[in-house]
């Protein structure tokens, strides 16, 4: 990595924008670049889909408030109302739309209404009272579809969620559509609604609008489906041919036993250095976990530090063999586990701009259970989260004393990585449904229980012997420093990203105040939360602050092992009374006053509490027609970036782009 690169970008609101770079990517062959480029270019195809999914106007207000800013951005820059409408805007890009990418819930607008209306007729004419109809209600009023996605307990999640996968439908009408779907005597299932919107017609009758060609996104997926098919030209084997073929004719038929065979060929491409996610993959921004947002990222190998991971994966089967888990749920063979540390190439979709660290794919537990699963550290967005995050003071602020800031200091970045790891390449990989169990029993708490079962894993595991054995750790006191700061995040310093009187809604930030809450209540001295007095600037009075003291780790890792078997038996058993209340009681509230002080000194250290990432431009460097190079550039702003993929991956109609 070079030194002198720029990571940080613009900030605006609760966002600072990063980069990321391309380590090695100039010593590729030209068909792997090539390769990625078109992978790239799938990726991007699919962004109108994210944004669509996420709510039903998201495009119709972006494109808006596009048309709003490229058209006055010279003449009313540095006005009052039209900043405020531009920082509403890069939000929009942010999100995908007009919620929060991590809370859900719907932004207000601190420009007014009058302003709004007065500039969309003034900048669209004779179209505007027809646009001002259908998006002022839902900009301006917060009551009219409040949040994305609604994981509230005893309400109706698909009538208060404003995602747009389902149409005139009640929460109790799709457990019942999907519930007639489901065979338990299928050993193969499908992961039946994954790519489709539920829609009751008007007689009453339910059917699914099926996200492929010829149905629902059918001009973008031609698009993504044109794109992979020039990626294939340039493939490094015939297995990743194989994958893409089988992924196009998925495109084409919505099959989703087609889907699985794809995964099931996806996982066993194990010899190219670049692969690639592109579809309707994770279920997070559905309140019942059924229906997929479109993602992908393209990436090649890390080589360097994949033997880390393969180290892992080499001895995934003792990792199960002594899990603290009833034996019952315990993987008897463990098979088909890899994993690989990448760089990522391009991000896109529900991916973009900000995006996971770690990935564990396929989803099906059947899949993970004949076939094994496949994960991945993403190295170059974690060195850009940890450059930019240098010298910001967080840590100097919200731990407890200088040892434990010089014991993060010199474990941290090893050890986070090393958590990840052991949650993609095992933690999500573990365990086992029992017999006849639902794949989707523990419905709107099922994400969050997958998460806590993924992460205790690792952290049950970062602190045994093995590590150190394996020589993943050279220290076997290292791993107090991944307990120090995940407890210090779930406990104290994650709810920065929630506001004042809000709960937590988020499944990775339910499953770590889970975690935390549930430790630290069953923990009899192990952990407290102290107060210290702290001289404030004026050197005349003293602020009370609280922090994490950890007093035994042992104990710690006990607790940890004794949950970790409880979240496995819940998801094991399908036993969603259990995940309800061990979520509510320890997942969703915050302390009030605790919650104020720690938003007040997060607020003194002026850091963003949300990151994101600029994609790199990848262009071809051609003589005449013969293509002679891909080239990285890493200086597009924010509204550059935007307004082009706006320009460039936007269809109106069949091959017409968007203007």
């Amino acid at each position: 990595m070079k030194n002198n690169f720029q990571y940080q970008g613009e900030r605006f609101a609760d966002i600072q924008m990063l980069r990321y770079q391309l380590p090695g990517f100039e010593a590729l062959s030209l068909n792997q670049k090539l390769y990625i480029y078109y992978l790239s270019e799938a990726t991007l195809w699919g962004r109108n889909i994210t944004f669509d999914q996420f709510g039903k106007y998201n495009l119709l207000i972006r494109s808006t408030l596009e048309r709003i800013y490229t058209t006055h951005k010279n003449d009313l820059a540095g006005t009052s109302e039209f900043d405020k409408l531009t920082e509403y805007l890069k939000r929009v890009w942010f999100s995908n739309g007009i919620y929060h990418h991590y809370g859900c819930e719907k932004f207000k607008p601190e420009f007014s209404q009058t302003f709004f209306e007065d500039i969309v007729r003034k900048t669209l004419g004779e179209d505007a009272e027809e646009i001002l109809k259908q998006i002022t209600p839902i900009i301006f009023n917060p009551n009219i579809l409040p949040k994305r996605v609604n994981k509230a307990d005893n309400e109706d999640l698909i009538k208060t969620s404003a995602c747009n996968y389902y149409e005139n439908v009640s929460q109790q009408e799709v457990e019942d559509y999907y519930s007639t779907l489901s065979d338990k005597n299928d050993p193969e299932p499908p992961s039946y609604g994954l790519n489709s919107t539920l829609v009751k017609d008007a007689d009453g009758s339910l059917h699914e609008d099926v996200w492929r060609i010829g149905g629902k996104y059918s001009d973008i997926i031609e698009h993504i489906v044109e794109n992979l098919g020039k990626a294939s030209e340039y493939a490094e084997n015939d297995q990743q041919r194989k994958i893409i073929g089988l992924l196009i004719e998925y495109y084409k038929t919505g099959d989703l036993r087609l889907f699985d065979r794809y995964s099931i060929e996806w996982l066993k491409e194990l010899e190219g250095n670049i692969d690639f996610i592109n579809g309707f993959i994770e279920v997070y921004g559905d309140p019942l976990g059924i229906k997929a947002s479109w993602e992908g990222i393209v990436e090649y190998k890390d080589l360097e530090a994949c033997h880390r991971t393969q180290t892992i994966c080499q001895n995934a089967q003792w990792f199960e063999d002594h899990s603290p888990v009833d034996p019952r749920f315990r993987k008897k063979t463990v098979k088909g586990v890899t994993a690989n540390v990448i760089c990522a190439a391009m991000l896109g979709g529900d991916e973009y701009p900000s995006t996971a660290i770690g990935i564990n794919l396929p989803n099906a537990d059947w899949i993970r259970a004949q076939y094994g699963s496949k994960s991945i550290t993403i190295s170059n967005i974690t060195h850009a989260y940890n450059e930019a995050s240098k010298g910001n003071g967080f840590l100097d602020e919200f731990a407890i004393d200088k040892d434990v800031v010089a014991m993060v200091r010199k474990y941290g970045d090893r050890c986070d990585d090393l958590h990840t790891d052991l949650h993609e390449c095992l933690g999500h990989g573990s365990g086992q449904l029992l017999p006849g169990t639902d794949p989707n029993a523990l419905k709107n708490y099922s994400s969050t229980i997958e998460e806590a079962r993924a992460d205790l894993f690792g952290l049950y595991y970062i602190a045994d012997s093995k590590l150190v054995e394996l020589k993943l750790l050279d220290d076997a006191e290292a791993y107090k420093s991944q307990y120090y700061t995940y407890l210090m995040n779930g406990l104290l310093t994650q709810c920065v990203r929630i506001k004042l009187g809000d709960n937590i809604e988020e499944a990775h930030m339910r499953n770590r105040a889970l975690i935390a809450n549930w430790a630290y209540a069953h923990a009899d001295g192990a952990i407290e939360l102290v107060k210290k007095d702290i001289p404030v600037a004026d050197g005349m009075s003293v602020s009370q602050k609280t922090y994490l003291k950890i007093n035994d780790y042992s104990r710690l890792r006990e607790l940890f092992a004794t949950l970790l078997a409880e979240i496995q038996r819940i998801k094991s058993e399908g036993d969603l009374e259990a995940a309800r209340n061990i979520v509510e009681t320890y997942g969703v509230k915050l302390n009030s006053e605790l919650h104020k002080e720690i938003l007040n000194r997060y607020e003194h250290l002026n850091i963003a509490p949300y990151k994101g990432f600029l994609n790199p431009k990848l262009t071809l460097i051609k003589d005449g027609e013969t293509i002679k190079d891909v080239v990285v550039s890493y200086d597009e702003a924010l509204d550059e970036q935007m307004l082009r993929y706006s320009d460039e991956y936007s269809v109106k109609s069949r091959g017409e782009r968007v203007k």
